[in-house]
């Protein structure tokens, strides 16, 4: 069964933020990166300077079943505002589970990253439902 957990989107800010909520929660980031350790993507312009250092992804285990999750905003994703500031982010168990919730889920709204393999080892995507309500779906391929 999928897992469920919040990912924050930030003006700049997520490192601050961060630093505050895990001093509050305790622990240790499983994961923290930033823009400039991409890998180069025709897709995907490189960041500016000003935005190499923001964070891409930072990963707070709050308890055994939850995560938080966020990134800074870029001008390639755009400005952080009331209500696109959060996406329910879905770790399924299987491929086959990530497409049903991404085709379930999305349909009637808008797909702004198809289901596919990412540089991180996951399979993964993003849409707004026909409600508005930003998503993220993920499953994390088996390592080779």
């Amino acid at each position: 069964m999928a897992t469920v957990n919040v990912y924050l989107t930030f003006n700049g800010t997520t490192e601050e933020a961060f630093n505050f909520y895990k001093s509050v929660f305790g622990g240790e980031f499983s994961y923290i990166g930033r823009f400039k350790d991409m890998p180069a993507d025709e897709n995907c312009p490189p960041p500016s300077e000003e935005e190499a250092n923001k964070i891409m992804h930072v990963s707070l285990p709050i308890s055994k079943e939850t995560v938080l999750m966020a990134s800074d905003s870029t001008s390639f994703s755009g400005d952080v505002t009331f209500g696109n500031n959060f996406s329910v982010s879905i770790n399924a168990d299987s491929k086959e589970e990530a497409d049903n919730l991404f085709n379930g889920l999305s349909a009637g709204g808008t797909v702004i990253m198809p289901m596919e393999k990412t540089f991180w080892g996951a399979y993964f995507g993003m849409f707004t439902d026909k409600f508005g309500i930003h998503w993220m779906v993920n499953f994390d391929e088996p390592q080779e």
